[in-house]
């Protein structure tokens, strides 16, 4: 009798090749590692179009299945037309639906209906989120508790969400994976450069500008003073919106905003030659910007709270108000030992937690036993997971 292949899809993103975030990049590298072992996976993917004409179509990108969704709508709109026709092709595969989100929840109790395995990571807490209105924080409580009990399995991506997410269903269905990240042992200067910028002579913030994120009192505490060196902020800015427009003017002339840069050259560039490392979230999990910062050897200053303190652990610097985030800004400036220190800690702490080969490889488990699948015949090495 012929072994089943095992086969996986996945929804929630936006789709691969990676573009656009965290959840895309852990699609595009479990897709990879799956295959490579394999799988049959399928990743969805959204596009954007005036006029749909076949709904879904497919391609195949190094190895994987790529199941094209033609959108013509806008905004939330769009991303809710698109959940609905994912989950309606895939309640039609043979399948176990690896689900990246809850906030198109709604649907899945259709996909579970038909039959089909389904295994959600549960992201943040997203109706905490305070840019939300009422209406849309309700809407993802929601979808929160649909998500919950439509899927058999959950994911927490960190020990305070599980926490949360067994106030939902019991511990026993929910499983703690955490983010991975790839070391960043040396990075050219050019691109830093190219910004104006030099090695050890500025501080970088790579985040969505949203007040849980906060970006405004990050700004604030590093503008009271000439400090000497700049502070990077990286992300979009909206003349439109009234905090983009805040941030902007609480920034002294050390504060840069070079936009949302996606080059990953310049990213690791950036990351590498950053005296420390600004985290200002106050909602989720596992950020994958952190992890990426401790990859990369970064002293943290991050606020105060059990994700970033879970993340990033006990050697890093943590703040509850502007006041404390000025006072750790000015020591990382002049305390080289400190910094040094914690950034070698950011290391030890990226192997120790954050590896890639070691949390693919859990996500694998968990989809097998979802899914009824024997164990994979081979190991790779992390030379390949990593690619």
């Amino acid at each position: 009798m012929q072994m089943q292949t095992p086969s996986l899809i996945i929804l929630g993103t936006r789709g691969i090749p990676a573009a656009h975030g965290g959840f895309e990049t852990f699609a595009e590298k479990l897709a990879l590692f799956l295959v490579r072992r394999g799988w049959h996976v399928g990743v969805y993917c959204q596009n954007e179009v005036e006029t749909v004409g076949d709904r879904i179509t497919t391609s195949t990108w190094k190895g994987v299945e790529l199941i094209h969704v033609d959108v013509a709508s806008k905004g939330p709109k769009a991303t809710l037309e698109f959940d609905w026709h994912c989950v309606r092709d895939a309640a039609r595969r043979d399948s176990v639906s690896l689900v990246l989100g809850y906030n198109g929840a709604i649907f899945l109790p259709y996909l579970r209906l038909a039959g089909r395995k389904i295994l959600t990571n549960m992201d943040g807490i997203e109706w905490k989120r305070p840019k939300w209105s009422p209406a849309v924080r309700a809407w993802f409580w929601v979808n929160e508790w649909i998500a919950a009990w439509a899927s058999q399995r959950l994911v927490a991506d960190h020990p305070a969400i599980a926490d949360h997410v067994a106030t939902r269903r019991p511990r026993s269905a929910i499983a703690t994976i955490a983010y991975g990240g790839n070391p960043i042992s040396a990075a050219s200067a050019a691109p830093i450069r190219a910004l104006g910028l030099e090695s050890q002579g500025y501080m970088t913030s790579i985040a969505r500008i949203e007040p849980d994120n906060n970006i405004l009192t990050m700004v604030e505490a590093f503008s009271r003073e000439k400090r000497g060196i700049k502070l990077v902020v990286l992300g979009t800015l909206s003349d439109d919106n009234p905090y983009h427009r805040a941030v902007q003017a609480a920034a002294s002339d050390e504060v840069m905003f070079p936009g949302a840069i996606y080059d990953s050259e310049t990213i690791q560039s950036l990351r590498f030659h950053a005296r420390a490392y600004l985290h200002g979230h106050t909602v989720g999990g596992t950020n994958p910007s952190l992890v990426e910062a401790l990859w990369a050897g970064n002293a943290v200053i991050a606020h105060d709270n059990p994700f970033n303190r879970g993340t990033a652990g006990p050697d890093q610097f943590y703040f509850a108000d502007a006041d404390a985030c000025e006072r750790l800004i000015e020591s990382a400036i002049v305390n080289d030992i400190a910094v040094r220190t914690a950034g070698r800690a950011a290391l030890v702490r990226a192997t120790e937690r954050f590896t890639w080969t070691t949390i693919l490889q859990e996500y694998e488990t968990e989809i097998q036993v979802l899914g009824g699948y024997g164990a994979a015949e081979r190991e790779l090495p992390e030379s390949a997971i990593a690619s």
